[in-house]
């Protein structure tokens, strides 16, 4: 999957939008059904054949969790997060993934059956090249990678103050740090404002995350 558009970020100018054009912002909605759909707290689905994600209700949300829905076209985001304390991560291992910035997430594309490895940019989601070896020595073996949904979840990884933290995430969190990062970004290493919301968005990832040998067998 190519990168999809991040979920649209929620913005501190929809006042002005307004006064400006005299209209309320167009509320967020399910991408099946057009029914409205809470902005801030609502479900997403990858849709498999345009390679994009889409703003889900509840009950689509539910009826997309069946098997053969749609004939498979879209697959509803999971929502857990899950990390593995006994797989952990050097230097070396980030620099043998030769990725540019501190952060980046993989995910397995399903229609190409390949990895596709991403990291934020001030241009949004940039792809990497990625050496399926490499992935392998580096990421191949852990539970993590084992436990891994195609096109849904993806790995999140971070290197930061000389350790490098890894994360089974949804893949819809990582394009909304991709949109986050590019609202923010500012000079050449993305300023402090980037940083700070950062350390927001993994501070939650890690309040989230389940120890992986919760998870029980594969």
């Amino acid at each position: 999957m190519s990168a999809p558009p991040a979920p649209r970020p929620a913005t501190r100018d929809s006042g002005l939008r307004r006064f400006l054009t005299g209209r309320e912002p167009r509320p967020e909605r399910c991408g099946l059904c057009a029914v409205a759909v809470d902005e801030v707290r609502h479900r997403h689905l990858v849709d498999i054949e345009h390679r994009a994600i889409v703003c889900a209700c509840t009950s689509c949300a539910l009826l997309m969790e069946q098997p053969g829905a749609a004939r498979g076209r879209f697959r509803a985001v999971p929502d857990r997060y899950l990390t593995d304390p006994d797989h952990q991560l050097d230097e070396g291992a980030w620099e043998a993934l030769q990725i540019p910035v501190g952060v980046a997430f993989f995910f397995r594309n399903a229609a190409l059956d390949r990895l596709v490895a991403l990291y934020p940019s001030p241009a949004g989601a940039t792809e990497s090249e990625l050496d399926p070896a490499t992935w392998s020595s580096v990421l191949g073996d852990s539970r993590l990678a084992e436990l891994l949904e195609p096109d849904v979840e993806a790995l999140l990884l971070r290197r930061h103050e000389g350790r490098c933290e890894c994360y089974l995430v949804p893949v819809d969190i990582c394009y909304e740090l991709v949109g986050r990062m590019r609202l923010l970004w500012q000079g050449f290493d993305g300023g402090a404002e980037a940083r700070a919301a950062l350390d927001t968005f993994f501070a939650h990832v890690e309040r989230r995350a389940r120890p992986v040998r919760e998870e029980g067998p594969a």
